[in-house]
Order: structure tokens, then C-alpha cells, then sequence
């Protein structure tokens, strides 16, 4: 299993996503997501974070709360256990939103994020955010780009 963060950065009610388009094999071209990524060894949670923030970002996080842990299984792909962030305070210049590695950065308002090109999953965990729960545990099984399974703290709801 592979472990890796994720983390929504805030700013008026918006969170900065990240559009997927520059890798040619990517699990997720074309989906918006937030910013985040797989560890390096020997790093914590946080550590991968902050590493994984500045390098796609260009800042460093001073706000940062852990709201979820999220398991994912995809048939083809190696499973992935992530880390799940909300953040609302940085310092230093944040990038050119183009000049990301990953694809574009863009701030897009929380009221419209179900517009976007998101996987299912997102939109369970993003509404799970928006709604302030308390930490929470969610397991998404996919087949292809179809959800086939959702569980939240060991109930399926999907």
C-alpha cells in the first residue's frame, strides 16, 4: 500500500486545485484534486505535506489540519492510503498557477466544485470537508473510473 497526502489549501471560500494534465501516465489525468503526493522514505505524514505543498506550490504551510484518512483500491493499480488535509495559513509567494509540474493550479470556489471533472470518491470526502466533520475514515473501491464501493468508519454507503 502506498502512502501519500493530500491537502486542500483555503482561501475566500475557495480551495486551490490542481488540474491533472501534464503526465502522460497519471491515475489521475484530466481530474481536478488538491495538491499533495507519495513519501519519500523515512517521512511523516506532515512532513510529506510540507515537502510535497512547497514543491507544487512554492509555499510553506503554517495552518494545516489532518481531517481523514482515505484507502483506495483500483483494479491495475497498487492500492493507496492517504492522508487527507485541510490548510488555511502559508507563507512565502505562491508559484505562477501554471508552473506546475503536475498540471495547472487554479482557485476555484467550494460552491463550485462538483462542476469539475472530480472522481466520486472526491466528492464524498469534499462533502465530508465542507460539512466540518470530525476525522473520519473512507475506503473507495474503483474499477476503471467507476466507484463500485464506498465505506465511511466501516459503513458502506456506497
Amino acid at each position: 500500500m502506498i502512502p501519500t497526502t493530500l491537502c486542500y489549501i483555503e482561501k475566500d471560500d475557495s480551495y486551490l486545485m490542481l488540474h491533472r494534465i501534464k503526465k502522460k501516465k497519471d491515475v489521475n489525468k484530466d481530474k481536478w484534486i488538491g495538491v499533495g503526493g507519495k513519501f519519500e522514505e523515512s517521512e511523516s505524514p506532515e512532513e510529506c505535506l510540507l515537502r510535497e505543498v512547497r514543491e507544487e506550490t512554492g509555499v510553506t504551510l503554517t495552518s494545516f489540519r489532518l481531517r481523514g484518512i482515505v484507502t483506495f483500491v483500483s483494479v491495475g493499480w497498487d492500492s493507496e492510503l492517504m492522508f487527507l488535509y485541510t490548510a488555511d495559513g502559508w507563507e512565502g509567494e505562491m508559484k505562477d498557477l501554471s508552473d506546475c509540474d503536475e498540471g495547472t493550479l487554479e482557485w476555484v470556489p467550494k460552491d463550485q466544485l462538483n462542476r469539475l471533472n472530480l472522481w466520486e470518491g472526491d466528492k464524498i470526502f469534499l462533502k465530508l470537508l465542507n460539512e466540518d466533520r470530525p476525522f473520519f475514515s473512507l475506503k473507495l473501491s474503483y474499477e476503471g473510473d467507476d466507484l463500485v464501493y464506498a465505506a465511511l468508519d466501516g459503513e458502506r454507503i456506497r
